[in-house]
């Protein structure tokens, strides 16, 4: 279906080489009533009857090079997903961002997705709509680069399309993050792209305090994280979830030599599973327990949060107090240098 689809888009692409951009006729308020034929802006494919006072037609022997419901259908979209799309396009109000859209449904076609995934991207994310075409296919191209083949490309950018409106530097920060930081190989990395694209939005601080917790405080070698997918789930949900069975005596951090008295329960059995499973069946406590424990844990929490911002505030002060006192001393070691000069 994508790659007839794609055809049809190259045929249509071609058969408006001139294309040079789109019709002041586009926005609502400059169409008159009388020449509009679609329920919001889309221009006829063909020559209409004129009245006397307003021709808004297209010359007969001229392409079409607007955005149409009959370009939209070209393309192989069906009549409502057409007018939803024409309906989502109308309220951006951007007129060059209404001249890109063509051009980034084309990339999108080309990329090999059929027009339902098209429109569930576009729904998904409206900013897609005003990404530049090459922008748009250089963070295509970059994605291939790191190793994301035909069918895993596809499935992610439908299944997350806001990562084609990341930058491709930002992409490239997490991906050497994880590769310098976290030393995780580069099939790794590909893997946690294809499973959790989410991750290049995450701030790369929290991304390593994730990490460390789940390494140092867990031990929890990188194969493992991939394999259960960690940056699918929040700190807080790994931290709570661990901290519960740490306390309950099911967890144990292992040793220097990655050794424990117990069995520690899986990555995956903590994590990929629902709070009443985990709760009755991993932590073997009930559903009362693990909400006061919540609560206490949310507690303890903040109350570590204030007082690590009283220490820094401290902190702080003492730097203050000592550039002050280094002050005063440069100050007196002037003066006695200057009253030595005036003596001799």
């Amino acid at each position: 279906m994508g790659t007839r689809v794609a055809h049809q888009v190259l045929r249509w692409t071609v058969k408006n080489v001139y294309y040079s951009g789109f019709s002041p006729l586009f926005k609502r308020y400059r169409l008159p009533l009388s020449c509009i034929q679609c329920r919001y802006l889309c221009s006829p494919p063909h020559k209409t009857a004129a009245s006397p006072q307003h021709n808004c037609s297209p010359e007969s022997d001229k392409p079409i090079t607007e955005l149409s419901l009959s370009s939209l259908l070209e393309m192989g979209f069906t009549d409502s997903q057409a007018r939803h799309i024409c309906d989502s396009v109308f309220e951006i109000k951007k007129e060059s961002s209404v001249k890109r859209v063509l051009s980034t449904l084309t990339v999108l076609f080309v990329l090999g997705l059929n027009p339902t995934s098209v429109q569930k991207m576009l729904d998904i994310c409206p900013d897609l709509y005003i990404v530049k075409e090459t922008l748009l296919q250089q963070r295509i191209d970059h994605l291939r680069k790191l190793g994301l083949v035909e069918g895993s490309l596809q499935r992610m950018v439908v299944h997350y399309p806001k990562i084609l409106t990341v930058p491709v530097k930002s992409v490239k920060n997490v991906v050497q993050f994880l590769r310098e930081k976290c030393l995780f190989t580069t099939q790794q990395v590909t893997d946690i792209l294809r499973d959790t694209p989410a991750v290049v939005l995450e701030d790369l601080l929290q991304l390593e305090y994730k990490f460390q917790y789940v390494y140092f405080r867990m031990g929890v070698k990188q194969a493992e994280m991939v394999k259960f997918r960690l940056f699918r789930f929040t700190l807080d949900d790994v931290r709570c979830r661990h901290t519960f069975l740490e306390r309950r005596g099911l967890y144990q951090t292992p040793d220097k030599k990655g050794q424990t008295t117990i069995i520690n329960p899986k990555l995956g059995d903590i994590l990929n599973v629902d709070q009443d499973t985990f709760v009755s069946s991993v932590a073997r406590a009930s559903a009362e327990e693990y909400d006061i424990f919540q609560k206490l844990l949310a507690r303890e929490c903040k109350e570590e949060e204030l007082l690590q911002g009283r220490v820094e505030a401290y902190s702080d002060e003492d730097d203050d107090g000592d550039d002050e006192e280094e002050e005063e001393e440069e100050a007196k070691g002037r003066s006695g240098y200057e009253k030595r000069r005036k003596k001799k």
